[in-house]
């Protein structure tokens, strides 16, 4: 579906590269596969988290806000599958000294389209997927196994989607994604009370966005902004140029820090060292 598409051409979430006590660890492994074309315009990709060998301390990963809904479970147990909804400030999870996580990210409003579920109820917390999607929890359980390949479980899950993509009659408003556009086209810096001509009362327009997002407009354009700024690190990192944060829409450099932390977990300096 083209609205879908949209979302795709305008919008790259990123996560962080930061770990444990905010540092890189090279027996870490985290990267991120493109999916099929069935999926392209739900999925912005596959992903895998994984120690290479145990650690010495228990690690904690940190998830930025990036404004989608991600699946996701452990290979070596399956049937340990989880979904995570959006999320407005950064969230950590301890996951001890050696794990192997496999992952699904939606981008924004495609998981409420697809399954056809309130992404509200998702917003802020880690679900078990079995009490939200409990045929594709009990898919995952039976189909994956620990001596399957990430790229072996990247196909099966393709497949899967695929067939879910083709079954399911997807419901959607146009309006919704007229204002969706609007606030990529803005990088999320934009008053989404006058800017957001979408033919929709702003009680509408709320009502819309939490169903199909998870949350209001204000703060999914503040993510999109945030999202905006990761994409644009390498301008960031430039010391010399002082005046970055006017122009995604701070009015001084310390609310800029405070509100890049808040989604982040730590200031811009230290998450583009």
């Amino acid at each position: 579906m083209k609205e879908l598409e949209m979302i795709r051409a305008y919008y790259k979430p990123m996560q962080s590269s930061l770990g444990f006590n905010g540092t890189l660890q090279s027996n870490i492994l985290y990267h991120e596969v493109t999916p099929a074309k069935a999926a392209h315009n739900f999925v912005y990709c596959f992903w895998q988290l994984k120690t290479l060998e145990p650690l010495k301390n228990d690690f904690v990963y940190k998830v930025v806000s990036d404004g989608c809904i991600d699946i996701f479970f452990e290979h070596n147990h399956p049937a340990q599958n989880f979904v995570m909804g959006f999320c407005k400030t950064y969230t950590e999870f301890p996951i001890g000294k050696s794990f192997d996580y496999v992952g699904v990210r939606f981008f924004p409003s495609a998981f409420p389209i697809l399954f056809n579920f309130n992404a509200k109820l998702l917003s802020d917390k880690s679900t078990e997927l079995k009490n939200i999607l409990p045929d594709l929890s009990n898919w995952i359980s039976k189909s994956i196994y620990s001596e399957d390949s990430f790229n072996g479980i990247v196909e099966k899950l393709n497949i899967k989607l695929a067939e879910i993509i083709r079954s399911r009659p997807l419901i959607y408003d146009s309006r919704f994604f007229k204002a969706l556009q609007i606030i990529f086209e803005h990088d999320g810096f934009l008053e989404t009370e006058t800017q957001l001509d979408a033919d929709l009362s702003s009680r509408q327009l709320q009502r819309i966005f939490n169903y199909f997002i998870g949350t209001t407009t204000k703060s999914f354009s503040d993510v999109v902004r945030f999202q905006y700024i990761l994409n644009k690190k390498s301008t960031l990192a430039n010391k010399e140029d002082k005046l970055f944060y006017l122009d995604v829409g701070f009015y001084d450099q310390a609310h800029f820090i405070k509100n890049f932390k808040k989604f982040y977990g730590v200031t811009p300096s230290e998450a583009f060292r």
